[in-house]
């Protein structure tokens, strides 16, 4: 038996869990919708591929974020997949004092459902809502994905890893 802390506890503290979250590195999208004329995003790590047949991902979206309702309302968003040079951009998403500035960088187009697209993101999935789970603070987006945008040549992923977000160079 090596000297590694291992917990056998039923239960876990919610600092516990952050602790180790924060070592499961991830990578980093813009959620963006488009609800009564607005547009809104968020940035997002929990998203992950579904099902190929049909093609579908999900989101996980604190119920407590400011757009929370909006993406729900809307029936449809977008995750465009950032790039490491992303990372203004992701300050701006991020932090509610550079709220103005969203959405007045980057290049923005629409593919089929109308939500704001990334001109240069890795790759953006348009996406159609089909549920909601509920899931204690956050809500589970379940999409079937309407649209893809592949600008360009791959390049290295925007990720987030112990509390910061970071390039993979």
């Amino acid at each position: 038996m090596s000297d590694t802390a291992i917990s056998r506890q039923e239960s876990i503290s919610l600092d516990e869990f952050r602790h180790g979250m924060r070592r499961l590195t991830a990578g980093v999208s813009l959620v963006t919708t488009e609800f009564q004329g607005e547009k809104l995003g968020l940035i997002a790590t929990s998203v992950s591929s579904l099902a190929a047949e049909p093609p579908s991902l999900l989101v996980c979206v604190n119920r407590s974020a400011s757009s929370h309702d909006a993406f729900t309302a809307a029936g449809h968003f977008a995750v465009n997949v950032l790039r490491e040079q992303h990372d203004d951009l992701c300050a701006q998403f991020s932090q509610s004092s550079r709220r103005a500035e969203r959405f007045q960088n980057g290049t923005w187009q629409t593919l089929n459902t109308g939500a704001p697209i990334l001109a240069d993101a890795l790759v953006s999935f348009d996406c159609q809502l089909e549920k909601v789970v509920e899931w204690n603070t956050h809500s589970v987006l379940l999409a079937r994905i309407v649209g893809i945008a592949l600008p360009g040549e791959a390049a290295e992923p925007m990720i987030y890893f112990n509390s910061g977000f970071h390039s993979l160079g």
